[in-house]
């Protein structure tokens, strides 16, 4: 069977279960990510439900078709050449955020600047380190997102988790989910977040207000927020950060094609002039080759790359 024939044979599966005005067929994927750089997927298909979620997982997992899931794309890069694969976006169908006692209830494609708002309006504390992280709650529980010495494991109660199969859907703990940095342990198990329940605390809400503006003055005065990025572009190696090693190598505003080696911050790679995936990948691998050159330290990828 030519690819061709299998992603016509999945999509009309994939119209079965979920409305065709959310199948999109060769999805340019810079629209769907924070880099605003990279090739297209053969499918994209956006559920409107958990059960529709299920349907396609199911589906996807019985016809061995390669999928991958993606929230805001807010820590992703898609290859030129594209994904020969099925997208499964987690969108506005799970965006949902609700207020219960001192706790959040967020759908896992719920943005982390509306959890910010949310919990702000409620006069709920413990959030505001998280409220200037891109990305959606689904995926900053994937990775255990952090900031300003906070992290996502510090206030997750439990999450809702569809399995990778399609199969059944389960909670679990904070603890169970084994987070480390900038890991899960849905991670290894390909588990999808349909629902996180966040504990809070009751707070001041000018207080609150004070310290996220603080806290987005202080991320806009240090980091190239004005250009396309995927956030830090490597995960920091122990005992070091990584913008400095790329820094103290020479590499402080590097530049291949379009991509450049933040001259804000050594830590970021930005889309500065229509870069590619392709000037961006490069970058990437020259840089994380000079620092292990100079310093001997493997840098490590914090950006999924897909394709």
């Amino acid at each position: 069977m030519t690819t061709a024939t299998m992603n016509s044979n999945i999509t009309s599966k994939l119209g079965s279960i979920v409305d065709s005005s959310h199948i999109y067929i060769n999805a340019a994927m810079d629209k769907y990510t924070s880099f605003r750089a990279g090739g297209k997927a053969a499918v994209l298909v956006e559920p409107d439900s958990a059960e529709e979620l299920k349907g396609i997982l199911k589906l996807l997992h019985e016809e061995n078709c390669p999928h991958t899931v993606l929230g805001n794309g807010s820590n992703v890069l898609v290859r030129d050449s594209g994904y020969d694969g099925v997208i499964v976006r987690i969108g506005k169908a799970f965006s949902s955020i609700k207020v219960d006692g001192d706790s959040l209830v967020c759908g896992g494609g719920a943005l982390m600047s509306a959890v910010a708002r949310e919990a702000l309006n409620a006069g709920l504390t413990g959030f505001e380190f998280a409220s200037g992280i891109p990305g959606s709650i689904g995926g900053a529980v994937f990775m255990n997102a952090g900031a300003y010495g906070g992290e996502i494991k510090e206030i997750l109660n439990k999450v809702h988790l569809i399995s990778a199969d399609g199969t059944r859907d389960f909670c679990m703990t904070g603890e169970e989910l084994d987070m480390s940095y900038r890991h899960s342990l849905i991670q290894e198990t390909g588990d999808i977040v349909v629902e996180a329940e966040l504990k809070l605390k009751k707070g001041d809400a000018d207080a609150i207000r004070e310290t996220m503006a603080e806290l987005t003055a202080r991320r806009n005065s240090k980091q190239p927020v004005q250009y396309p990025s995927a956030g830090s572009t490597f995960k920091r190696p122990e005992g070091y950060f990584a913008g400095k090693l790329i820094q103290d190598a020479g590499c402080k505003g590097l530049q291949i094609g379009g991509a450049q080696v933040s001259e804000l911050h050594s830590g970021f790679i930005i889309n500065k002039d229509s870069a590619t995936a392709t000037d961006i990948l490069q970058l990437m691998e020259v840089v994380a080759a000079k620092v292990y050159n100079d310093f001997g330290v493997h840098l490590e990828p914090e950006v999924r790359i897909i394709g």
